[in-house]
């Protein structure tokens, strides 16, 4: 086979292909490119033993798209990819106390795990200094916040 003017074979090739697969993984994370390395991996095991060209095209494709298609899932629940709630989301549901006075259409302030947030009510409700508050979403970077009991 020729890439660019040189020759390499397929062996090359499937490992070539393989290591790019495993860096996209890497970068993103996904769960999806790793698959694909596999499957470059097997046909890169049928080339050793001079598998025709079309059949190892044909078993990586069919050996990708079969693991990726029945054991992603599987692997995405296990790892719980994506599944918990970062940094400012991680935030709802948290009761916090106020530290100043929150008012209708008025910014207050609410120290939650240790951080202070600018906070504001829904509605007509004034929370006070000292009191708890549950936060019960999050707009830019101001936290809305609600009476905790």
């Amino acid at each position: 086979m020729t890439i660019f003017g040189f020759y390499i074979s397929m062996a090359v090739f499937w490992l070539i292909l393989a290591v790019i697969f495993l860096i996209i993984e890497a970068i993103t994370i996904g769960l999806t490119t790793i698959w694909f390395a596999a499957g470059a991996f097997v046909s890169f095991i049928l080339s050793l033993f001079e598998v025709p060209t079309t059949i190892q095209f044909v078993v990586f494709l069919a050996v990708s798209c079969c693991l990726l298609a029945f054991t992603r899932k599987i692997f995405v629940e296990k790892l719980k990819t994506g599944s918990e709630a970062t940094n400012v989301d991680a935030l709802i549901g948290q009761t916090g106390t106020v530290i100043l006075d929150i008012e209708p259409l008025k910014v207050g302030q609410i120290k939650v795990k240790g951080q202070v947030w600018s906070a504001v009510t829904q509605g007509d409700v004034s929370l006070s200094k000292d009191r708890l508050a549950k936060v019960i979403a999050v707009e830019g970077v101001k936290l809305i916040v609600a009476p905790a009991d």
